[in-house]
């Protein structure tokens, strides 16, 4: 399974407003300078987000996005989902709506693939995006 620069870029700028979480709203400009994306990129992936209920925004003079929850309360998998979809390694074991197989009863692969969407799901899931803040702190401190 590959993440798309959906995932990528978004899980940043989602960490980014994590970092700054309770210093109000930021613009996406400034977002994507500290981050190195693209604007109009960043604006349509805010947009997914924000529809999935992580982000909110303020318009105005002083403006600009913000969580919707505290870091502590949005997981990694929560921001891949919104970006990316149900995480499936293949179509036939998808979170949601799994594809129809005629081969589900008796496909030996099945299982394997079942195991790679859990642990990846229970990897994505275990980390928040406060997690993530400590460990940059962390990192920043050596």
């Amino acid at each position: 399974m590959r993440l798309s620069t959906r995932g990528h870029y978004g899980l940043k700028a989602m960490f980014d407003l994590a970092k700054n979480h309770g210093s109000g709203p930021i613009s996406l400009r400034i977002v994507a300078q500290r981050q190195n994306l693209s604007d109009n990129y960043l604006e349509q992936l805010i947009a997914m987000l924000r529809k999935a209920g992580l982000v909110k925004s303020m318009r105005g003079a002083k403006g600009g996005y913000f969580l919707a929850r505290d870091p502590a309360e949005i997981r990694v998998g929560d921001v891949i989902r919104a970006l990316e979809g149900p995480i499936a390694p293949v179509h036939c074991v998808s979170e949601k709506n799994p594809g129809n197989c005629n081969e589900a009863d008796n496909c030996i692969t099945r299982t394997v693939w079942v195991r790679v969407r859990d642990s990846i799901a229970h990897v994505l899931d275990s980390i928040t995006l406060a997690d993530l803040c400590r460990q940059a702190e962390e990192a920043n401190k050596d």
